[in-house]
């Protein structure tokens, strides 16, 4: 049993902005009161513990529909424990996978040993599975038995699915089973080397980079199927002003379409890469400062209902390559709610209320999720923080450490994250729950390809 005490309670789903009191027993929340009006239980034999909530917000635990945790295939980058481990020091409570592992999420399988062994987690692990057959663009998966075993949406992120006909018989059949389907919006034909965007950054490194035409194309082509099919489709890492306004036309006409911002492109733009190189490299790139405020403009008038991560592990090794042959992607669980207090709230963009509400209630309602809203006999999944509070990263608790705001002043962290009425990360004692309690461990285990990481 845990009660919080006198904390700032926001909870998008219900309106609530003000000081409450918190009880938490078996897993659910217990009470929600006035400060003072609620107490722990004077039984001896009942453990109880009190958290004075003073100067901390209690909201949601966070939802980040878009993660990759490697596992299987290339656990030297990440695998779901530790993935799961970052998600929780991030406030995170709930993820869902990406299903582009090794082997691929095409079958049940490789579902069942995914989603099993997230339930050996602190966290609650969910995950997409695939589109198509190995992710080849070609024959689709059996969507309705995966999701039976699980599957809360579709995707082939990672790849993008040129052949429209295939696309448009996936929406069909998602529309069907009432699943999301999510689209890696990158066209080919018009990107000569990936993860740069072809302006200021390309021409400093002498390459052709992305051409911002790579996302206009497909979203344009994908949105136009959505409202024909009537799929849920969700456009991920939304990169460009043109894809922002072309999601808000859509959701205009009538669509059942959504859109997801990642921390880093609202607060990043190709400056970063300049400064950055391989830390700042990603797919879709970070783009013009133009583009950075239309995605902020998005997230503010409602165009963009997500904010998810896209946490993407990367051995220290695979980053030192050349920028043209080091992977794209950078890791985001720890410092998304940082970098959504600092470019989002402080500015006036969002209140606090509506960006909890983009990274906690809307992706939880979009999956299905029982997740997302603090109320009595509702699921005890919290994240506490400090709104104020700087920190710097020296490291971060997940096994790779790819990521341009290692070492940066951020404002805003998690003290507490709380998931099925227990504490999962103490940020005051450095510790989360694994199965046991133990402090967070640097995570210096070997970057090579089969370094042992516990």
């Amino acid at each position: 049993m845990i009660l919080i005490r006198d904390c700032r309670m926001v909870d998008p789903a219900s309106g609530t902005d003000g000081k409450r009191d918190i009880l938490i027993s078996g897993g659910k929340i217990a009470g929600i009161g006035a400060p003072g009006s609620l107490c722990l239980p004077a039984d001896e034999g009942v453990k109880g513990r009190l958290i004075d909530g003073r100067g901390l917000t209690a909201a949601p635990g966070l939802v980040d529909t878009h993660v990759h945790f490697r596992d299987p295939g290339a656990l030297y980058k990440e695998d779901i424990l530790t993935g799961a481990r970052a998600a929780a020091a991030g406030g995170v409570t709930s993820v869902v996978l990406m299903a582009n592992t090794t082997p691929r999420v095409d079958n049940p399988q490789t579902l069942d040993y995914v989603l099993q062994k997230g339930r050996g987690t602190p966290i609650h692990v969910y995950s997409c599975a695939n589109v198509t057959v190995g992710m080849r663009g070609g024959a689709l998966t059996d969507m309705e038995t995966l999701q039976k075993h699980g599957a809360v949406g579709f995707t082939d992120d990672g790849m993008p699915i040129l052949d429209a006909d295939v696309a448009k018989r996936a929406m069909r059949e998602t529309a069907r089973l009432c699943v999301p389907i999510s689209f890696h919006e990158e066209n080919p034909a018009f990107i000569q080397e990936n993860g740069i965007h072809a302006g200021a950054a390309a021409r400093h490194f002498g390459i052709g980079g992305s051409d911002r035409q790579a996302e206009i194309d497909m979203v344009r082509r994908d949105l136009d199927m959505a409202l024909e099919t009537g799929a849920r489709a969700v456009i991920q890492h939304i990169s460009t002003a043109e894809a922002v306004e072309l999601v808000r036309q859509a959701k205009k006409a009538g669509g059942l379409v959504h859109a997801e911002a990642t921390p880093h492109h609202f607060s990043l733009t190709q400056e970063a890469a300049i400064r950055y190189g391989t830390l700042a490299k990603m797919n879709p790139p970070l783009r013009e400062e133009s583009d950075r405020l239309a995605i902020i403009e998005g997230l503010r008038d409602g165009t963009i209902d997500i904010i998810a991560t896209d946490h993407a592990p990367h051995a220290a090794w695979e980053k030192a390559r050349p920028l043209t042959e080091a992977p794209s992607g950078i890791i985001g669980l720890e410092t998304s709610l940082a970098l959504g207090l600092m470019y989002l709230t402080a500015p006036g963009f969002l209140t606090l209320s509506e960006l909890i509400r983009r990274m906690s209630e809307a992706p939880a309602r979009l999956y299905g999720l029982d997740a997302g809203y603090l109320a009595q006999g509702g699921p005890a999944d919290l994240v506490l923080f400090d709104e104020n509070e700087e920190w710097t990263p020296a490291r971060f608790v997940s096994k790779s450490q790819n990521s341009p705001f290692l070492g940066q002043t951020l404002r805003g962290r998690v003290k507490y994250t709380i998931c099925n009425g227990r504490v999962v990360y103490d940020g005051k004692a450095g510790s989360f729950y694994g199965g046991k309690e133990k402090s967070i461990g640097t995570g210096d285990a070997s970057d090579q390809p089969g370094g042992r990481h516990l």
